[in-house]
């Protein structure tokens, strides 16, 4: 009998699967339980449009990404920070720094979390840093800590 999971069934499968399972099963356990509906016409239509959705919605995020990490190419972020008499800076710049940065320079939105910074930057220069925009899109931050 086919189904389609509500909710996670461990070692079934996940939420909005369409899976093949024993008769019995479906009907004394997985349904009563509010863990799945029958896979009759009206469900499978619902579960068709549940997946054209999630399927645009992918779409319209990795466009998204992919135009914002065409964005960031271009970009050079300037970050300003005072500095001890033997030129290191007081604390140091991270991921929320540049993010700050960006936002108030480019206008552009962008998590702290998403930027990757191999360690955090302790002194002045340029740097590079990659931002992973999506599973699929991974762009490129240059940044500049000056006096």
């Amino acid at each position: 009998m086919k189904v389609i999971l509500i909710q996670d069934v461990k070692a079934q499968g996940k939420k909005g699967e369409l899976i093949d399972v024993s008769e019995g099963y479906a009907r004394n356990f997985l349904i009563p339980k509010k863990l799945a509906v029958e896979a009759n016409a009206k469900n499978m239509t619902e579960y068709k449009n549940a997946e054209k959705s999630k399927q645009i919605h992918a779409e319209k995020e990795l466009a998204l990404a992919e135009e914002t990490a065409q964005k960031l190419n271009g970009c050079v972020v300037k970050i300003r920070r005072t500095c001890g008499a033997d030129e290191k800076l007081y604390g140091s710049v991270g991921g929320k720094d540049i993010a700050d940065a960006l936002f108030e320079q480019y206008k552009i939105e962008i998590d702290k979390r998403k930027i990757q910074l191999s360690d955090p930057i302790k002194t002045y220069g340029s740097y590079e840093a990659a931002v992973k925009l999506h599973a699929k899109v991974t762009g490129k931050i240059r940044f500049v800590v000056e006096k």
